[in-house]
């Protein structure tokens, strides 16, 4: 039988697991059935798909197809450039993604319940489109935060900016993921041709990342750990060698049985939350930890 620590880690892996699919669901709902029947080019493995199949003339050649490959392709390419780690944090995307965005676009054909989900046949065709693109990229955005919330990752084009900064040491990957996010893009403009379609498809990618950022980081980027533990020293052992942070340890006094202990503070990021609980539980499952929202966090390896 398993006891109460047991119990706890269970419902957790079965929780984020849950998380990471459903996000990656909502994101293969969103890109099938609002982003690739009006040919919204808003960057990703989706944009580059689109790109290809405008140039490709086989029709054998689908959208979907294309997508299914490069998902897999780029996931070896993390596995061996970046390592089983965060190979391990696209694996469910990878699996679910392609599948479900195939059975998707079934959602879109026609015959399909009278047309219901065929927003290109719509009389509101004007409407229709601007409407693709905000719900398409609320959609993607929500997808992206539901599955990082699980410690999971979506992966795509990511895996080839965070290859990038691997070989180029300088460079930051936040510019990295912007150019490659960037080139579909400005190559959609030329190759299918249409400036709305392009502003539309980039309106639909900002939309996206403002999600992201409302749903997984909400109107905080970072947060502040105290946590009171005997087991101090693999607790901040742990931090640094897996979360790559740094740590304050401070002398504390208890209130009520005034024996000495020693808080670890650290600063993280919600996307590294799992991986710290997960730290505190292996080490002192008794640790005392309090979590808050930091306003703003200056100094090495934050905004300054």
């Amino acid at each position: 039988m398993l006891n109460k620590l047991g119990r706890s880690e269970l419902f957790g892996i079965i929780k984020n697991l849950f998380l990471v699919i459903l996000g990656t669901v909502i994101l293969a709902f969103g890109t099938a059935v609002f982003i690739l029947p009006f040919n919204l080019v808003v960057g990703g493995v989706s944009g580059i798909a689109l790109v290809l199949d405008a140039l490709l003339p086989y029709e054998f050649i689908t959208v979907d197809l294309i997508i299914t490959v490069l998902t897999w392709v780029l996931f070896f390419i993390g596995l061996i450039v970046l390592g089983k780690d965060f190979a391990m944090k696209t694996l469910i995307s990878t699996i679910v993604y392609p599948p479900a965005l195939s059975a998707f676009l079934h959602l879109v054909e026609p015959n399909f319940l009278g047309g219901f989900f065929d927003l290109t046949a719509s009389s509101y065709s004007e409407l229709s489109i601007m409407l693709a693109a905000v719900v398409g990229g609320v959609c993607i955005g929500v997808g992206c935060a539901v599955t990082f919330i699980g410690g999971g990752s979506t992966g795509g084009v990511d895996i080839i900016a965070f290859s990038l900064c691997r070989v180029f040491k300088r460079l930051k990957s936040s510019y990295a993921i912007f150019f490659i996010d960037a080139t579909p893009v400005v190559l959609g403009m030329f190759i299918i041709g249409d400036l709305v379609l392009s502003l539309l498809g980039i309106l639909s990618a900002l939309i996206s990342a403002v999600m992201v950022d409302k749903v997984f980081l909400g109107m905080s980027r970072a947060y502040v750990a105290h946590i009171v533990t005997d087991k101090y020293e693999e607790i901040n052992r742990g931090v640094i060698e897996v979360l790559e942070r740094t740590t304050t340890i401070i002398d504390a006094v208890g209130g009520y049985s005034g024996d000495g202990k020693k808080m670890v503070m650290v600063s993280f990021t919600m996307a590294q939350y799992n991986s710290l609980m997960d730290i505190i539980k292996k080490n002192d499952k008794y640790a005392f930890v309090t979590i808050s929202q930091a306003h703003e966090i200056n100094g090495e390896g934050w905004t300054r």
